[in-house]
């Protein structure tokens, strides 16, 4: 079984520029870009609509264990089995027993889309035979926060406890929410940039586009995008629209300022993650954390801690699009592609610029806080977010096709924005028709979700 190796094995941090060049390391030629996704489900047992426990006949360690007939490996973490690798791609746990691909760095939608689908069948087959389902929701439709089984990582104790101190819904986020999301390449410092700019003012687009969780606790919460709304206030000096990468002279070293700046949440050694919550990683860089007392930190600590940083657009050494809520299977494939059609192609991404680059930052902000409550119907200028969610599948459709990555029928990437292309030609994402089936059909029942929303 493979297990995570201790940070103290990579090399140590001298200065920020090392930090720099680190970030500037994810820079590739076009021929080298990949897309990488990652999508998370709300599993349950069958028997009673309750979460999997990670322990017993129907749970996330049955899941786990029935995957490996697939060819994946096991990881474990301090004897419990919390993840799968294989081939690049990995099946992990999130908090609440949210069960998570990410997906291997692949060249094309219909990689993406394959390997989506792969995962799911497989995902499917484990758990009809252990009598669990999973639901294509962004947030848990019925179950209570103090309900949700808490699976045994470590990290999770730590931000579990942390959360409560910087904001009203961290604890939401973790246990209650599912997201999609795509991770993609830039070539240079100013290719990183722009495609940064325009992701996180196109992100509440995308969240309106995606918006798909309008229950909580039996009943419509009031909002398209509820899991959109927990971000709203879960920590503000690590989410957010990052105002000052719209600031002239924006590049990695302002991105490494900001993130020396946010507070840690660990350190990894030894197997153990040691509670370094609050703290400044600048001071561990010194060598003066009381947590690893004269420990200087390691490009794996600055990884780690890149990766408990949670804005709306995440840099590592790659870009990664974080504001949709996670849907259907076809929706999987949509969101890679929605993103890869603005961003891969020069031309398109050069005109979702044109689209967005006298937005100023209070327009941005103002976006994004119309958007979780009133999705594509969110008033912007003298239209709504649905006009602008049109002009945006334009350019992505045009993105698209300019790759001419054809499959075995002939069809482009773009045969993957069909979904997108429905929802504004009607005005209306999954949850306008979810919160119209509860008012209807359903009758006010949201246990139906458990028949209608299921992989």
């Amino acid at each position: 079984m493979s297990q995570k190796l201790s940070n103290d094995a990579s090399p140590t941090i001298k200065s920020k520029a090392q930090l720099i060049a680190h970030l500037d390391k994810g820079s590739k030629p076009k021929s080298a870009w990949r897309i990488g996704t990652e999508h998370e489900k709300i599993g349950f047992c069958k028997a009673k609509n309750k979460p999997l426990p990670y322990d017993g006949p129907c749970s996330i360690k049955a899941m786990l264990e029935g995957l490996q007939r697939f060819e994946w490996e096991p990881v474990v973490e301090n004897n419990y089995l919390v993840a799968l690798k294989r081939d690049g791609a990995s099946v992990s746990l999130e908090p609440g027993g949210q069960l998570e691909l990410s997906g291997a760095p692949i060249e094309t939608i219909h990689q993406t889309c394959a390997e989506v689908s792969r995962h799911l069948r497989e995902v499917k087959e484990v758990a009809n035979e252990i009598g669990a389902g999973f639901l294509s929701l962004g947030f848990r439709p019925d179950t209570k926060l103090e309900d949700v089984p808490i699976m045994p990582k470590g990290r999770y104790k730590i931000m579990r406890d942390y959360m409560q101190k910087v904001g009203t819904h961290g604890r939401e986020m973790m246990f209650r929410t599912c997201t999609v999301q795509t991770n993609l390449d830039f070539s240079s410092e100013a290719d990183m940039v722009k495609k940064f700019r325009v992701s996180l003012a196109l992100q509440p687009i995308a969240t309106a586009l995606f918006a798909n969780s309008p229950f909580m606790e039996g009943q419509l919460n009031g909002y398209k995008s509820y899991r959109s709304r927990v971000w709203l206030d879960t920590d503000d000096d690590r989410t957010g629209m990052l105002p000052f990468v719209f600031d002239e002279g924006f590049g990695f070293e302002q991105y490494i300022d900001y993130a020396l700046n946010v507070p840690m949440y660990f350190v990894y050694r030894d197997g153990q993650y040691l509670d370094a919550s609050g703290k400044n990683f600048k001071d561990f860089m010194a060598g003066k954390l009381d947590v690893v007392p004269g420990q200087v930190a390691t490009m794996s600590d600055f990884d780690d801690h890149l990766s408990t940083i949670f804005p709306e657009v995440r840099l590592k050494q790659f870009l990664e699009m974080r504001g949709a809520d996670t849907g259907p299977w076809g929706e999987l494939c949509a969101l890679p592609a929605f993103w890869v059609g603005l961003l891969y192609d020069q031309t398109a991404l050069d005109a979702a610029w044109d689209l967005v680059k006298d937005w100023d930052e209070m327009e941005r902000f103002d976006l994004r806080l119309a958007i979780p409550k009133h999705g594509l119907q969110a008033p912007f200028r003298n239209g709504t977010a649905n006009d602008i969610a049109k002009r945006v599948l334009e350019i992505s459709r045009a993105g698209l096709k300019a790759r001419a990555n054809l499959n075995a029928h002939g069809e482009s990437e773009t045969v993957f924005l069909q979904d997108l292309d429905r929802m504004v030609a009607d005005g209306q994402s999954n949850a306008d028709r979810l919160i119209a089936k509860f008012k209807g059909e359903w009758g006010g029942d949201v246990m139906r979700a458990y028949t209608d929303c299921i992989y």
